[in-house]
């Protein structure tokens, strides 16, 4: 496996969110997380990538145990993260952004010209300054800027959350893209549909566990599930 998470713990002070939760992705792999609002997403996400310390449990990542790394560390063995909120740099331009965290690997994939081949819009828009883009062009660069550390693995946090239903299309497009030139995903979203459209295994995490893993096709056959777990 290329990421194994296991028996994960992790919480905010006294508050603990993460009680034993486990997943793995696989090389090629697109994995959703999936689950209702407060239940351990994204504080999964955080304890993974050196964010928030773990309490226990174990993170490794093509062969590297994480425990103890700093979050710039973790992202230097290859994970790209696009996060929730995009969290661009808004005073520096767009082409300021995909450099600012740009990373040179072995038989690297991603450059300026690549990105922008991927999104046009970005070229468009290169010297403007993030703050002046538009929530979709932001989620666009937030993407790129996390492609340009040339990832083996790229996460994202509701990628697509708050976008016009034209731009959210584009977004599903684009990841359909990365899947097929086989890079691992782990990705957390609400558009149920799509995502299972896009992803090969879901996780379901309920309470800071892990309470169901499979194939998206199984989890898209079994109503009961769903709303068990994923209907509010």
């Amino acid at each position: 496996m290329m990421l194994e998470i296991d028996s994960l713990r992790a919480g905010y002070g006294e508050t603990m969110v993460l009680h034993g939760f486990s997943l793995a992705v696989a090389q090629g792999e697109v994995l959703a997380l999936l689950g209702r609002n407060g239940m351990g997403k994204t504080t999964s996400l955080r304890a993974l990538l050196g964010l928030l310390p773990s309490r226990g449990g174990g993170r490794r990542f093509r062969g590297h145990d994480l425990a103890g790394m700093k979050p710039h560390q973790v992202a230097q063995l290859g994970i790209g993260l696009v996060p929730e909120g995009r969290q661009i740099f808004p005073t520096l331009t767009v082409e300021e952004n995909l450099v600012a965290t740009a990373a040179l690997r072995a038989g690297a994939r991603w450059s300026l010209a690549e990105v922008y081949a991927l999104f046009p819009r970005l070229r468009e828009r290169r010297r403007n300054l993030g703050s002046r883009l538009s929530g979709g062009e932001q989620q666009m660069l937030a993407i790129g800027r996390a492609l340009m550390t040339n990832p083996h693995l790229l996460v994202l946090d509701e990628a697509t959350e708050g976008l016009a239903p034209v731009i959210r299309a584009e977004i599903w497009s684009v990841l359909a893209t990365l899947k097929r030139e086989g890079l691992s995903i782990l990705l957390v979203d609400k558009n149920l549909g799509a995502v299972l459209r896009l992803a090969d295994r879901a996780v379901v995490i309920e309470k800071g566990r892990d309470v169901w893993s499979g194939t998206s096709a199984a989890l898209a056959a079994a109503p009961e599930l769903r709303e068990a777990y994923l209907h509010v």
